[in-house]
C-alpha cells in the first residue's frame, strides 16, 4: 500500500488540483446495514453485502432495535454475514427494554455465532423527545453496557460519538465526559453520528484531543437521498441539516437517478475534505444502498481487493 501523502501536499491538492485525482486508497472503511424486515428487503441486503464485500471493509455492522423480532433479525443477519459472506461483522446492542440478564443472553449468543465486535449504544426511547427510561433491571447508559459486555466476553467494542452534541446532553462538555466514560469502560473506538461539514468533525476532534482522548474517532458518513428522512434521523441524534441541502435536492422527487448523483457528490466532497484533514478511517451508513458508498470509496481511491472489477 502506498505511503500516506504529505499533509501540505494534501492541502494544496484539495485547493488547486482535481479533488479525486490519484488518491492511493489508503483507507480503512466500514459499512453499516440494517436487518431486513421482509424477503424482498433480505434480497436487497444481500445484494448490498455482495457489492461492498470486494472493497475489503475492516468490518460491517448491523443495527438493532428493542423487541424480540428485531433482535432475532439482527442476530440472523450478523450470523449469516459471518458464515456466508466471510466478513467481520459487528452487532449493535442497546440498553432499551432489556435486563442485564437478557443482554448477557444475547451477547453470549453473538459470541457463539462468531461475533467478536459489538457496537454498544444506550438507545432511544422511541418517540422523538421522549426521555430514556432504563429497564429496572438493566443498564442505565452505554458506559455501564460497555463495562458489562467486557465482563461477559473479550469483545471489541465501538461506541457512538456526537460531533454536534446529543440532544439529551446538558452541554458539549458533558457529552464529551460521557464519551470518555464509555471509552474508559473498555470501548476501543467511537463512531460519530453523521454530519455534513468537515469543520464540524475537525472541531470535535480537537475538543477530544484537548480532553486527552486518544482513542480512534471514526467519522460516520450518510449519503442522503431523502432530505425529509435525514431530517428525522438528525432530530434523534442532534445533527444539523444545512439549508443548502434542501436546495440541492429541490425538483428531484421524481428523478431518483439524479438524486443519487447529487447524494454521492455531497458525501464524496465531505469525505474528500476529511481526507485532506488527515482522516483515513470512514464508516458509511449505507441504508442498504450499496451504489453510493461504493462510488464514494472509489473516488477516494479504494479499489476491490486484488484489483477485480
Amino acid at each position: 500500500m502506498s505511503a500516506p501523502l504529505d499533509p501540505r501536499h494534501e492541502e494544496l491538492t484539495a485547493h488547486d488540483s482535481p479533488l479525486f485525482a490519484s488518491l492511493p486508497g489508503d483507507l480503512s472503511i466500514s459499512f453499516e446495514f440494517f436487518p431486513p424486515k421482509t424477503e424482498k428487503m433480505e434480497e436487497k441486503l444481500w445484494d448490498t453485502v455482495e457489492q461492498l464485500k470486494p472493497l475489503d471493509p475492516s468490518f460491517v455492522s448491523v443495527t438493532y432495535g428493542a423487541g424480540g423480532s428485531t433482535r432475532e433479525r439482527t442476530h440472523a443477519t450478523v450470523a449469516r454475514i459471518i458464515s456466508e459472506a466471510g466478513l467481520p461483522a459487528a452487532a449493535h446492542l442497546t440498553c432499551v427494554d432489556a435486563s442485564k440478564a437478557e443482554i448477557r443472553e444475547v451477547a453470549e449468543q453473538y459470541w457463539e455465532a462468531g461475533v467478536r465486535h459489538i457496537v454498544a449504544l444506550r438507545g432511544d426511547a422511541g418517540e422523538p423527545g421522549a426521555p430514556f427510561v432504563p429497564h429496572p433491571e438493566g443498564y442505565r447508559n452505554a458506559a455501564e453496557l460497555v463495562a458489562g459486555l467486557k465482563q461477559i466476553a473479550d469483545f471489541e467494542i465501538s461506541v457512538a460519538a456526537y460531533p454536534e452534541v446529543h440532544p439529551d446532553a446538558a452541554s458539549a462538555e458533558a457529552d464529551i465526559d460521557n464519551l470518555k466514560r464509555k471509552l474508559d469502560a473498555g470501548a476501543s473506538r467511537a463512531i460519530t453520528q453523521f454530519f455534513f461539514s468537515a469543520e464540524t468533525f475537525f472541531r470535535f476532534r480537537d475538543a477530544l484531543a484537548q480532553r486527552g482522548i486518544e482513542a480512534p474517532v471514526v467519522p460516520g458518513i450518510l449519503p442522503v437521498t431523502n432530505v425529509a428522512q435525514a431530517r428525522k434521523f438528525a432530530g434523534a441524534c442532534g445533527a444539523a441539516i444545512p439549508d443548502w441541502m434542501d436546495g440541492l435536492f429541490e425538483g428531484l422527487d421524481e428523478r431518483p437517478a439524479a438524486r443519487q448523483l447529487v447524494a454521492a457528490t455531497i458525501a464524496a466532497e465531505l469525505s474528500r475534505r476529511l481526507y485532506a484533514g488527515g482522516v483515513r478511517d470512514f464508516h458509511f451508513y449505507t441504508l442498504n444502498r450499496p451504489e453510493l458508498s461504493y462510488a464514494i470509496c472509489h473516488l477516494l481511491g479504494r479499489r476491490p481487493k486484488g484489483g477485480a472489477a
